[in-house]
């Protein structure tokens, strides 16, 4: 599985790539703040919302530490998606949230 740390995920931002984000964790944690931009897909939701995503894009899966949204990406990678885990998820995270 691929992987980028929230602050190689923050530069590649403030350089303005276009990236594909998606925050699987519960919605009262999304509340709290989430990357600008990122879709929010639960991870309890996304096998059943898989037909939203585009397999000829590539994603960056978010969570709280890096636990379910490895989950996430283990699991889209065995369908045929591209797909990046960021390494200690919203922990680790600086940048600006919404």
């Amino acid at each position: 599985m691929k992987t980028i740390t929230a602050q190689e995920l923050e530069a590649k931002l403030n350089k303005n790539e276009s990236l594909n984000l998606i925050d699987v964790r519960e919605d009262e944690e999304v509340a709290a703040g989430k990357i600008p931009g990122a879709a929010h897909i639960p991870l309890g939701s996304l096998e059943a919302r898989t037909d939203e995503l585009d397999q000829s894009k590539s994603y960056v899966m978010i969570c709280r530490s890096g636990g379910r949204s490895g989950r996430a990406a283990q699991f889209l990678e065995q369908n045929g998606f591209d797909v990046t885990n960021m390494d200690g998820g919203m922990l680790d995270w600086n940048g600006p949230t919404e």
